[in-house]
């Protein structure tokens, strides 16, 4: 049997902490529980760009320190930016990233669950500082989606650590955005000395403001406390969990996938567009018919879902194409203008879905725009 850490992890703490290379020894953290002004540490479970080994960080190590009244500060330190320095680095693709943002909150969460570190505890995902652009930008949100989408039905909380004046800054400033996920709590690497969670000019103090913040505000120091000496980063936490993770159920169908979508032999097939979704996507002329193309899912319970729809956008592409909605009280439809805001989730809105296995979103030929209709990806919701 795996021993289990003691509660969520952090979980709800406000004082300082530490985070350093390698799982420190039993006796280091002994010694610096006895004497030193640290309650948090934080732990490299997961990740293919960790520089250290981790003989210490067993499932028994684990629940020694929480029994100790430590608290743990989880970190996957795997894909980095497309544009920085560090390897591997994710795909510069938002679509591929994204995916690969799933893989590593799935290979995370195995780890935690190895180690004995259960849900609702928060993982923070170590992405170093990057020169920030916009092809980047989108490469690295549409990462962090995938991997708070995943941790989220995996049962854990979703964090991020990046420098203030790159993935920071990042975060905050698509706080509101609705084509990426937002992430639960942000680590902030700003090094000015002092221990609070102010993120000064990289993010403003209403984003992240609910006891969801952890501020690295000095680096690479070494202390010594009951007489054991390490090399350490010292951190400040405020956070506050009172609720298990918002187990936010999604599902995403793409037009290649097995049994979740239908069209005639009216709609093309095509890789053309850098845009899409996937490996292609399903395209076909308007006609006054309705033709349309099917995307199935399962929903698990009757209730309030968002619409998300992804297609690649080109001039030539259709100005007014309808989006059908299956609700619980009819057929809605939507259009929309693909033409502009490719390559990204477009919302088309939120809309009540009866439970059970169904045609749930369809893309219609029937239009009064012109250019060719387009069948990519759908998301699905529950909010």
């Amino acid at each position: 049997m795996t021993p289990l850490a003691t509660g969520p992890q952090p979980g709800t703490f406000t004082g300082r902490g530490f985070d350093t290379c390698a799982a420190p020894s039993q006796a280091t953290m002994n010694a610096w529980r006895a004497s030193s002004p640290y309650g948090a540490v934080g732990i490299y479970i997961s990740g293919a760009s960790r520089s250290c080994s981790q003989p210490n960080l067993t499932a028994s190590w684990v629940a020694d320190q929480t029994s100790n009244g430590w608290r743990l500060i989880p970190i996957e330190l795997g894909y980095q930016a497309p544009c920085g320095t560090r390897t591997p680095k994710m795909s510069a693709d938002p679509t591929t990233a994204r995916s690969q943002g799933v893989s590593a909150a799935n290979s995370a969460a195995n780890a935690a669950q190895a180690l004995g570190i259960g849900t609702a505890s928060t993982i923070y995902n170590d992405i170093e500082q990057y020169p920030s652009n916009a092809s980047c930008r989108a490469a690295v949100l549409s990462f962090l989606s995938g991997w708070t989408e995943q941790l989220h039905v995996r049962g854990y909380l979703a964090g991020m650590y990046s420098s203030g004046s790159s993935g920071i800054k990042d975060v905050c400033e698509a706080y509101d955005n609705p084509s990426y996920t937002r992430l639960d709590q942000i680590w902030i690497a700003w090094w000015n000395g002092v221990a609070d969670t102010d993120a000064g000019s990289y993010c403003a103090d209403a984003y992240y403001a609910n006891q969801q913040r952890v501020h690295q505000y000095a680096g690479e120091v070494t202390e010594t406390w009951g007489g054991v000496t390490m090399k350490i980063d010292r951190n400040y936490l405020d956070l506050r969990v009172t609720q298990t993770p918002p187990q936010q159920w999604t599902t995403t169908i793409d037009n290649s996938a097995s049994g979740g979508f239908t069209a005639s032999t009216e709609w093309g097939t095509s890789a053309y567009s850098g845009q899409r979704f996937g490996t292609d996507y399903r395209f076909t002329s308007p006609m006054s018919s309705s033709d349309v193309a099917w995307f199935r899912s399962t929903i698990p319970a009757t209730g309030s879902y968002e619409i998300s729809v992804w297609y690649p956008s080109d001039a030539g592409y259709n100005n007014q194409t309808p989006y059908l909605v299956e609700t619980t009280t009819g057929s809605r439809s939507v259009s929309v203008n693909q033409r502009v805001n490719g390559g990204r989730w477009v919302s088309i809105g939120v809309f009540t879905l009866a439970a059970g296995t169904s045609n749930k979103v369809g893309v219609s030929r029937w239009t009064s725009g012109t250019g060719l209709v387009v069948a990519d990806a759908v998301r699905i919701t529950r909010v």
